[in-house]
């Protein structure tokens, strides 16, 4: 209760220097719009917002369980795999080194203006966190657990899943936390290349026709979007590893 409240804190704070600033004669009204009018603006089209908010929704969820599938198999596979590890590994932390946006209107030319190319890149900015978090829960696994499943005689996928893969879910959630926040970011990026819907497209028409309020209200529900995200992973992660809860002191 006590955290709730100074997140509610904060946020009042926030809030209240958002609307000081944007009260000022110095501030342009089409730079910075008020949290009233940003408030109205959700009242006047909270029908166009949704409609693409669930749109930009669709493409978050379907990219991020395809990076969750991808980036777990390509993990394990690096992690049984000596070679494949040594092979991929650089390969795969240099394609993070290529910006998404100019990633994105290369896929908008492969896969068209459909969903495709939105999962494409909301997938490929989540497998990197998901792969490499897995692959170091994976080889963090205690020695003395292997040991001891090699003394009893256990082959060596009957080790992975009694040991190996139970161990690395910690990692796995912490992999997924930083994914899920940042798959919004690559939903809105695949928008922006080209798209018909959704609220990246939302906000950049927006900004084109100065409707700053309605440009703050969809970045609004962005925003709560990626939290909302964080908090389901960190909630499945109490669910699933509860062995991992730290205990707080008296």
């Amino acid at each position: 209760m006590r955290r709730v409240l100074l997140t509610l804190l904060l946020l009042a704070g926030f809030v209240g220097a958002w609307a000081w600033v944007a009260s000022l004669e110095s501030v342009d009204d089409l730079t910075l719009a008020s949290p009233g009018e940003v408030a109205e603006a959700f009242e006047d089209d909270w029908g166009l917002l949704w409609d693409n908010a669930w749109v930009t929704l669709q493409e978050v969820l379907l990219g991020l369980a395809i990076a969750v599938a991808a980036g777990v198999v390509f993990a394990v596979g690096m992690h049984l795999s000596r070679a494949l590890r040594d092979a991929a590994y650089p390969l795969l932390v240099g394609s993070q080194a290529i910006p998404i946006v100019v990633l994105a209107p290369i896929f908008v030319l492969a896969f068209d203006y459909g969903i495709g190319p939105k999962l494409a890149i909301v997938a490929l900015i989540c497998f990197f966190p998901i792969t490499v978090n897995v692959l170091d829960g994976l080889r963090a696994v205690d020695p003395e657990q292997l040991k001891l499943m090699r003394s009893f005689g256990a082959s060596r996928l009957r080790t992975l899943r009694a040991v190996e893969l139970p161990a690395a879910l910690p990692s796995f959630f912490s992999g997924l936390r930083v994914a899920a926040t940042v798959s919004v970011i690559g939903a809105v990026f695949g928008e922006w290349a080209g798209a018909d819907k959704g609220l990246g497209r939302l906000v950049l028409l927006g900004n084109n026709q100065l409707q700053t309020p309605r440009v703050y209200a969809g970045i609004v529900i962005l925003t709560l979007m990626a939290v909302a995200l964080f908090a389901l992973a960190s909630l499945a992660e109490r669910l699933a590893c509860p062995w991992n809860r730290k205990e707080t002191p008296a």
